[in-house]
């Protein structure tokens, strides 16, 4: 247990505090304004993340969300849509931001428990052209899919929707929250995983520890527009190095490391009666429970979990969730299950 208060905080990998080494290379960052352009470590990790997933560049975005829309952004223009899973992170969790923001139209469809079938989003695609219709411009991914608990996308399904996607003159986005457990998990190289998107957004502050931040990668041409994109929302920081530098740490630090979160999780499946093999990455989901009351039960004994609806809880593994956190999550949870 990582928490001084004596809490097990499984409620998200979003809850993790920067650690003591992650702390010193913030205080000891240099730092410019970024606005400029000229503060060296958002330079150097913007580059470092464009690189890592096989692209030209990168901006550096203080949230998800604002990565994911930027992106979305960039690959469709007002009054054009995209197309994505139902239960996807950017029409379930960003507040409408594309359509209230951008006017971008969105639509989804129904996958089975969010796996990714090429072939049922092609189906779905509206060509342009047609005034009677609203054109799909680009296709959401999420990989890993949070509320499919932590799913990995099958690469073959990736591979066989981007290689459509080249003569559809449709673009793929790709929300990869999460894609450091993806590539963990799965040993594909993030690089592959770049290269089957036009833009993703990566965070720096679930899984790795950062206390805030996520990387938009894409081409230069549309990176240089990202940047106008991220102005416009408030989104230009200044001496933001500090913040450059936990992604610098986590990156250096905490990647390989996601692989205890997983065996954690695995474990903790186990003892809970969840079978270990629906666990692909760092969530447990139990399910056709009175998730209300098992919450608050929990929370009575130091335990703290997410309720995803009436019936479902979410557990998710993390750097500040040890074995001896687990021990203690499995000594409570499992009477009240």
């Amino acid at each position: 247990m990582a928490e001084d208060s004596g809490m097990v905080d499984l409620r998200s990998d979003t809850v993790t505090k920067p650690t003591a080494g992650m702390r010193a290379a913030m205080a000891d960052a240099e730092v410019g304004d970024d606005v400029y352009s000229e503060d060296p470590l958002v330079n150097s990790l913007e580059e470092r993340v464009a690189d890592l997933f096989g692209h030209e560049a990168a901006v550096f975005v203080p949230s998800g969300t604002m990565g994911n829309q930027i992106g979305m952004r960039l690959v469709c223009q007002p009054g054009q849509e995209v197309l994505g899973d139902a239960e996807a992170h950017v029409v379930t969790y960003e507040m409408g931001a594309a359509a209230a923001i951008f006017g971008l139209s969105t639509r989804t469809v129904v996958s089975t428990g969010g796996v990714l079938d090429a072939d049922q989003l092609i189906e779905q695609v509206r060509p342009f052209g047609n005034w009677h219709l609203t054109p799909t411009a680009a296709i959401a991914v999420e990989n890993t899919h949070n509320r499919a608990g932590g799913l990995v996308q099958p690469l073959a399904q990736l591979e066989k929707l981007y290689a459509w996607s080249r003569d559809a003159g449709v673009a793929v986005h790709l929300d990869g929250a999460r894609i450091w457990n993806a590539a963990v998990a799965s040993g594909v190289p993030l690089s592959t995983y770049g290269r089957l998107a036009d833009t993703a957004s990566v965070c720096l502050s679930k899984g790795l520890g950062a206390p805030i931040g996520s990387v938009l990668v894409a081409s230069a041409d549309r990176i240089a527009e990202a940047r106008l994109w991220r102005k416009r929302l408030g989104g230009g920081m200044r001496q933001v190095g500090v913040l450059a530098a936990a992604g610098h740490y986590a990156l250096d630090h905490h990647v390989d490391r996601l692989a205890e979160d997983h065996a954690r999780a695995r474990s903790l499946a186990q003892r809970l009666g969840v079978d270990p093999a629906t666990v692909h990455t760092n969530m447990v989901v139990l399910d056709g429970v009175a998730a209300p009351m098992l919450a608050e039960a929990a929370k009575g004994q130091g335990v703290l979990i997410s309720q995803v609806s009436a019936t479902k809880v979410r557990l998710l593994t993390h750097l500040d969730v040890d074995d001896a956190g687990i021990d203690r999550a499995v000594e409570v949870l499992a009477p009240l299950l």
